[in-house]
């Protein structure tokens, strides 16, 4: 076959994005962690950072993504389950005390409210008397991939693509270093697809915000080289590493010849992977290590600029101190002990992954095709399209498992007798806890200050103005995560499925 090659460093990228790649420097190696309080998540992520992490990576709990705070009757025994709590600037104050934010890199996994956690974030750096045109980090901020597999939507698409573009002209303006996006793959793929439709997806939804910014007045050279994306390490681990190259070569081809990008970094596909949650199990927890480790190493082979590796036990709780240091070893012995970043594309030339690379990125164009016929990613997923697509896959692959023509070892083949391993126990003392802070915080606040920000807050979103210079005014106030969401909700509605 023609495989489309070049050089790593060079367009179309298919070998990695830089000449050098790890020789140059490693990956960033993150670990996803958040549970609590603000004070709890703190000590982990020193201790994180203590082990030799090299960027934090933070989780929050289900109603902060949905814009609710600690206090809000449909929190109640949600507060801290899967990630950090955050309701107000005050507690973002606490969860990165003693951390000097110019100093490290920090992705936020935040979608519908990711505006207002920019915010706190920004509010904190300068309240540490950082340069926040230094910052550097990444929020995530796709919120088209939660009305496709995950869920944690407030606002009708069309006033969410608002709310996403307008953090992207301000963060281009005010954060140059930052990444206003991290285009993900990874719950498209959690949520049942195939490598190729997390390709496409992912791609779909990439082509919507890009078309949004151009719409919005931005040239695509001053935003495009800020865009990152987030893949899933999932099993199959030559289908894999394969996976990433084609994504980097039709990333490079979209930018180039669809939006006429002309500068080399708007070209370069940048991500981050997480090795896949959806293959670990609940039985013989201790095999994950090894799922684990393949997963990670298929991202590395593959060119990943980022990583994280789950821990053994996240399919029964939240990891414990000891798995997550586990789980960063496993990086730290892929980086320094395996040779497999001596040379930039090690899988490079093999007839098999460069006939699966040109596979997969065949499929992910056609999918491409079909959507622009339909009229564009948000034609596709208001009918249904997108999401019918990853549950049909998703069927299929659970039918197999059934079958037995799909093997997973513990749960249909090799099953055992289990023991029981220590798991992370949250004390549901916390809960109370948050509440009664975010009691305290109001009764100390400047009412009348808040009502006003939050008025002119409702007042840009009724006409064009940017959102996120009055999100920050809320958000300097002490106003909360739930008022200021409110607020939005308010001009913009509620999105129900199907409704």
């Amino acid at each position: 076959m023609n495989h489309e090659l070049g050089k790593p460093g060079e367009f179309p990228y298919t070998r990695g994005i830089y000449p050098d790649m790890y020789r140059r420097r490693l990956w960033t190696m993150r670990q996803y962690a958040g549970f609590g309080s603000a004070e709890e998540s703190n000590q982990r992520y020193r201790y994180l950072l203590s082990q030799g992490t090299t960027g934090l990576s933070v989780a929050f709990d289900l109603p902060t993504q949905m814009g609710m705070d600690s206090d809000h009757p449909l929190a109640a025994g949600e507060v801290g389950r899967t990630g950090v709590a955050i309701s107000s600037l005050a507690d973002m104050e606490r969860l990165f005390d003693g951390i000097p934010l110019e100093k490290v890199s920090t992705s936020m996994t935040i979608n519908s409210t990711a505006a207002m956690l920019l915010a706190f974030y920004v509010l904190v750096a300068r309240r540490q008397g950082a340069d926040v045109r230094k910052l550097s980090g990444t929020i995530q901020n796709d919120i088209l991939k939660e009305y496709i597999a995950r869920g944690t939507y407030i606002y009708p698409p069309r006033a969410s693509m608002r709310i996403a573009t307008d953090l992207f002209a301000w963060a281009g303006r005010e954060l140059p270093e930052w990444n206003p996006i991290s285009i993900s793959g990874y719950h498209i793929r959690e949520a049942g697809s195939t490598a190729v439709q997390e390709v496409a997806f992912t791609f779909a939804n990439a082509i919507a915000y890009i078309e949004a910014a151009l719409a919005a007045g931005l040239a695509i050279d001053d935003f495009a080289p800020r865009l990152s994306f987030f893949f899933n390490a999932h099993s199959n681990f030559l289908e894999e590493i394969a996976k990433y190259r084609a994504a980097r070569r039709l990333y490079a081809h979209l930018m180039r010849d669809r939006f006429g990008a002309r500068n080399p970094k708007s070209m370069m596909l940048r991500f981050h992977a997480q090795t896949a949650g959806s293959t670990l199990t609940a039985q013989q927890p201790d095999v994950n290590v090894i799922r684990t480790s393949i997963e990670a190493l298929a991202a590395v082979l593959g060119g990943a600029q980022s990583l994280h590796t789950n821990s053994r036990d996240e399919a029964l709780s939240l990891p414990t101190e000891e798995s997550a240091r586990l789980a960063l070893r496993t990086q730290q012995i892929i980086a320094y002990e395996s040779g497999v970043t001596n040379t930039a594309d090690p899988a490079g030339g093999s007839e098999y992954i460069e006939t699966l690379t040109d596979s997969i990125e065949r499929g992910a164009r056609d999918y491409l095709e079909r959507i622009d016929g339909m009229g564009g990613t948000l034609k596709a997923i208001e009918t249904g399209f997108i999401q019918g697509e990853i549950q049909n896959a998703a069927f299929e692959y659970q039918k197999a498992i059934e079958r037995g023509e799909a093997i997973v070892v513990g749960v249909n083949h090799f099953r055992m007798e289990e023991r029981k391993i220590p798991t992370f126990r949250l004390d549901p003392a916390i809960e109370q806890a948050q509440i009664e802070r975010l009691r305290q915080l109001r009764t100390g606040r400047d009412g009348k200050l808040i009502s006003e920000r939050l008025q002119r807050l409702e007042q840009a979103a009724r006409t064009g103005e940017n959102l996120m210079p009055r999100v920050l005014d809320a958000a300097a106030a002490y106003a909360t995560l739930g008022e200021i969401s409110d607020g939005l909700k308010a001009v913009f509605g509620e999105y129900r499925e199907g409704a």
